[in-house]
């Protein structure tokens, strides 16, 4: 008999077991450092006054959003968090769907969390199953989902997100796959709009699609059964008219990416232990990362300034040049993604950090004059097969290179718990006093073993530093 996949995601949110290893509990709450770290500057972007300015009205409630004493209804506040989260493209990545989870799954969880004053130790259950089904998904449309222009963390990420909150909520089975096919109606976001505001709502709006999805099947809407894997499911609909042929004719498989379900072993292997997180060492898109750390590297390594450089020859998966498109970028956010900007941020400057995502860094002629000293070589392969190469050409004639597989953050090479903490206090740094930079840390410290996770988010309702 072939397996639903909603039915079998529904039974496996339901009935699997609390036992994980503790790798995997470690991990999510490095996660959770690191996302709370990015949503700490992120709560002082404009865009959080305009999100928080829309939902604040359409209803009050007990849920915290970070930097604000009013608190909202749990969607409205995790949609406001999510965008928080996503607001300075500095949270992590995640392999399977190519998404950034965690600026979904945090807030999400977190609202449910404050609500009902669950444990940490539930918060951190219920993240490792959100993130185990958003992967699992994730791998049933990837690559082509992603590569063809669909925004994974806002299409994916609202399933992880309603399987996150159904585990919080302790639903039965049915009830757990009826949410799914709910969220399948609230999975939306385009990578054309990658470099502007909505880009970030999109991680708002999976947070709050998954409590409202949670929602909508505890009070027993009803939804279709073949909402992922029918003639007009989420796999053919998201992936394209040619779904069948790409899955059964599919040769290289990354990430787990096979356009397939894992419905025989849902949980086997744990995605969080087995692919791990891509952290962000810079707050800007992930594709251009490695070849960042190439220039880093190559620096360190010769000695060179920018004045001496006469080229820099990007060979990059064309993938990662799709995500970061902008060649001459106006504003802090489409800088973020664009090519240019990073790799002379770190040229010029020697390291690419928050501040320099201002209007004025970004109008830099430090940064701006190497842009034509940067040649975009794209290549027809996917990121494991052809690591990104850096060539970079010097005025006294000498020729560098470097291969860079991996990015500093990645499963090949992770972040320490210092490292985690570090990119928190920096984070942290010019926008809470004191005091509440120490409230929030020492109750993230201790969110595996708190009675009451919501303790972290009142934390989070601070005043910034003016």
């Amino acid at each position: 008999m072939q397996l639903n996949p909603q039915q079998t995601y529904g039974s496996w949110i339901a009935q699997v077991g609390d036992h994980w290893p503790q790798d995997a509990r470690d991990w999510a709450h490095r996660e959770f450092i690191d996302t709370v770290a990015v949503m700490v500057p992120g709560a002082v972007d404009p865009l959080a006054d305009k999100v928080f300015a829309t939902v604040e009205p359409w209803g009050h409630g007990p849920c915290t959003v970070f930097g604000k004493q009013q608190r909202l209804a749990a969607p409205w506040a995790a949609m406001v968090n999510g965008a928080i989260a996503h607001v300075l493209d500095f949270d992590d990545n995640f392999d399977p769907p190519k998404a950034h989870p965690s600026a979904v799954l945090v807030p999400a969880i977190m609202a449910i969390a404050e609500e009902q004053k669950l444990s940490g130790a539930a918060v951190i259950d219920a993240y490792i199953v959100g993130l185990q089904i958003l992967g699992r998904i994730g791998q049933g449309l990837n690559p082509t989902h992603r590569n063809r222009g669909w925004h994974a963390t806002a299409t994916v990420g609202v399933m992880g997100a309603t399987a996150a909150c159904a585990r919080l909520l302790k639903l039965d089975a049915e009830t757990c796959a009826r949410a799914l096919s709910i969220a399948t109606s609230m999975s939306a976001g385009f990578m054309s709009q990658f470099g502007t505001e909505m880009k970030p709502v999109h991680a708002g709006l999976a947070a709050k699609g998954g409590i409202m999805a949670v929602g909508l099947a505890r009070a027993g809407v009803t939804a279709g059964s073949d909402t992922l894997d029918g003639r007009t499911g989420m796999n053919r609909l998201m992936v394209g008219p040619d779904y069948e042929e790409l899955r059964d004719t599919i040769t290289h498989v990354e990430h787990g990416q096979n356009l397939r379900y894992e419905l025989e072993r849902v949980g086997e292997p744990l995605l969080i232990t087995e692919h791990k997180f891509r952290v962000k060492r810079f707050p800007t898109c992930g594709a251009i990362h490695r070849a960042m750390d190439g220039i880093l590297d190559l620096k360190a390594e010769h000695g060179f300034t920018s004045a001496d450089v006469t080229s820099v020859d990007l060979h990059m998966p064309r993938v990662h040049f799709n995500n970061v498109f902008y060649t001459d970028p106006q504003d802090p956010l489409q800088a973020k993604f664009s090519a240019e900007y990073a790799v002379g941020c770190v040229l010029a400057r020697g390291d690419c950090t928050l501040a320099d995502f201002t209007p004025e860094k970004v109008k830099s002629e430090d940064v701006r004059s190497l842009f034509p000293l940067i040649h975009r070589h794209p290549v027809d392969k996917l990121e494991g097969e052809f690591p990104t190469q850096v060539h970079v050409t010097l005025k006294d004639g000498r020729k560098l290179e470097a291969v860079i597989p991996w990015p500093q953050g990645s499963k090949a090479a992770p972040f320490t718990e210092a490292q985690y903490w570090a990119k928190f206090d920096a984070c942290c740094a010019g926008v809470l006093d004191e005091d509440a930079h120490a409230r929030l840390r020492d109750a993230l410290e201790r969110l595996p073993f708190l009675p009451d996770a919501g303790e972290i988010m009142r934390s989070a309702a601070f005043t910034p530093v003016s």
